[in-house]
């Protein structure tokens, strides 16, 4: 019999791939969101134990970061109740970088259970679904000024190592640490979306409590502030500038690199930039 999987994060970046491949190999799963029933919300943990009765595995994402200070508490109740409910496999998406999110790593690693930690430094997928779309969409990027590079990650490649750490025993109890194949400045990254859409997108640099003070303005709340933050001013501070092979052995072949993602997406029509009236 198939194991029966909980992803947590279901509605998310990684959760909703690792869903579209467990249901195209007819995996059963158990959504994990607020919106799913039984739901499974980090702040209510209450009903943690009704969802995850008869869940053989679960993948785990923490929202908003494994930074927050509030996460090692809640993962460590959540093995519990793993624990308590003969739950046999755990995978957790990490940060990499990250001294709380390594704190998180550790209670997954002695819970007692089958593990497998996908450290992952950052998502490609940020500008076509995340934070930065729409700014590229507007054709003028704010960010604050960043000199270290970063080896971006392609989701596709996370979740095709997450699926196999599921539904195989070649990844038990191993620790990787996910990079892509070479290291992007930022302002590379939206030079090269300019490019491949043909379109001019703006890009202003300000100094970190600069840009902060702007995202405030704009009504961001406090605690999305201190990520913010915490993520520009401590992960990207240069510890994270290198390549590791970890990705390309566990997949056994390249990951995806950067100029062949933004290719990719710019075919998919998600950067182009409305009409304006003028």
């Amino acid at each position: 019999m198939k194991p029966k999987t909980l992803i947590i994060g279901s509605s998310g970046k990684t959760g909703s791939r690792i869903l579209s491949k467990l249901k195209q190999a007819d995996y059963p799963v158990r959504l994990g969101s607020r919106k799913a029933e039984p739901s499974f919300d980090w702040e209510n943990p209450e009903n943690w134990e009704e969802t995850l009765q008869g869940i053989d595995q679960v993948y785990i994402s923490f929202q908003p970061d494994l930074a927050v200070p509030s996460s090692l508490k809640l993962i460590e109740s959540l093995v519990q109740v793993c624990q308590k409910n003969k739950v046999k496999r755990l995978v957790l998406l990490s940060g990499r970088g990250e001294p709380e999110a390594k704190a998180c790593e550790q209670v997954v690693q002695n819970s007692g259970l089958e593990w497998t930690i996908l450290r992952s430094s950052w998502f490609l997928q940020n500008f076509s679904e995340g934070m930065f779309l729409e700014p590229i969409l507007e054709g003028k990027v704010l960010f604050p000024k960043v000199a270290a590079k970063e080896p971006f990650v392609d989701l596709d490649d996370l979740s095709e190592l997450a699926f196999a750490s599921l539904v195989t025993d070649k990844h038990k109890n191993k620790l990787y640490e996910l990079t892509g194949p070479e290291l992007v400045s930022f302002k590379d990254v939206f030079k090269t979306i300019a490019e491949v859409t043909n379109q001019t997108i703006e890009f202003e640099e300000l100094p970190l409590d600069d840009y902060l003070l702007t995202l405030k303005e704009f009504g961001l709340p406090d605690d999305v502030l201190w990520l913010i933050d915490y993520l520009f001013r401590t992960v990207l501070d240069g510890r994270n500038e290198s390549v590791v092979s970890d990705l390309e052995l566990a997949l056994g072949r390249k990951p995806k690199d950067f100029q062949t993602y933004a290719k990719e997406t710019a075919k998919s029509g998600i950067w182009k930039m409305p009409e304006r009236v003028s």
